[in-house]
Parts: structure tokens; sequence; C-alpha cells
């Protein structure tokens, strides 16, 4: 189902045939360092990661990771979107892109979607953001969507240090 669209991008509900997708973007070095190792190694793992977490997501709340693929020719890129951790209070924007497509405004043009769709549609008032301290790319980008830095914070059982952002 779509569910945004911009000037290059489609942003549209994952389904379990973008498994190969999924596969290849969790086990970039670029996810792997920022947001973690998932285990994610075969095509039924990334099956599984896609209903346990995105779609599972969306028949709960009707918002959640979204994959964002170019118009032209429907080229998967990346996700993006709004997700729900037990570990925040507000929703979280989230986003990741094959590295061959970083550096390309592909994150800004979708992260700007995703925040106006959570702030406008689904009436969400105040949306957070986090980032590994060392991650200054997506940093600048919340900074560039209107995010506004308002510390730093730890989750619970976990000792690394994340910068929190949020938008009201």
């Amino acid at each position: 189902m779509k569910v945004l669209e911009t000037d290059r991008l489609i942003l549209r509900w994952l389904r379990t045939d973008d498994a190969a997708f999924i596969l290849e973007l969790l086990n970039e070095p670029s996810w792997i360092r920022y947001i973690g190792d998932k285990g994610v190694r075969t095509l039924e793992d990334a099956k599984n990661y896609i209903l346990s977490g995105p779609m599972n997501m969306y028949s709960q709340l009707g918002f959640g990771l979204y994959l964002v693929e170019q118009k032209q020719g429907k080229k998967p890129i990346g996700i993006c979107g709004l997700l729900k951790r037990d570990t925040l209070e507000n929703p979280d924007i989230g986003f990741a892109f094959l590295s061959r497509y970083q550096a390309q405004g592909f994150g800004f043009e979708s992260a700007s979607a995703a925040l106006k769709y959570g702030h406008e549609q689904l009436l969400l008032k105040r949306i957070l953001a986090i980032t590994s301290l060392d991650n200054q790319g997506s940093s600048k980008l919340l900074e560039k969507i209107g995010m506004k830095f308002e510390g730093t914070i730890c989750f619970p059982n976990d000792s690394e240090e994340l910068k929190l952002f949020a938008s009201e």
C-alpha cells in the first residue's frame, strides 16, 4: 500500500516479497554500525523481520517503517517511516538507505515527508528521533528537517548513549 509520494520517491508498506532488499539493507556496514546487527542472514530471516516488525506495526498502529523506492524504475533504495518503541514515550522517525543511494537527498526527501505525515495525517503532537553519538550524517539530516536536539539518553539495560531529537 502506497503511503507517501514525493518528487522522486514512493514510500509504501513493506511486504514479504521485499525480503531480498531487506536482507541486503540490514547487512550494510552502516546499518550494523549505527543501528545494530539484527541477525538477519537469510531470506527467511528477512521475511520474519518484515512480518514481526513493520507489518506487525502497520496492523497495530497503522504506521511503521516504509519501503522507499524511486519512482523511476520502482527500485528499492531504503526504508523510512515512523515507529513506536517500548523504550520511548512518543513515536520516532527512522531511516536507512543502501550506501550507493546515500548523500543524494533521498533521506531528506523521505524523512521530511514522513515527519509531515506524522504531524498532519496521524496527528502526532511529538515525534522523536534517536541516533548514535557519532552518526553525524543522521544528526545533520534530523536538524535539516526541523527536529531539535534535546540531549542524550540511554535505554534501560543498554549502556550506549544516544542523541535524542524532537519535533512538536
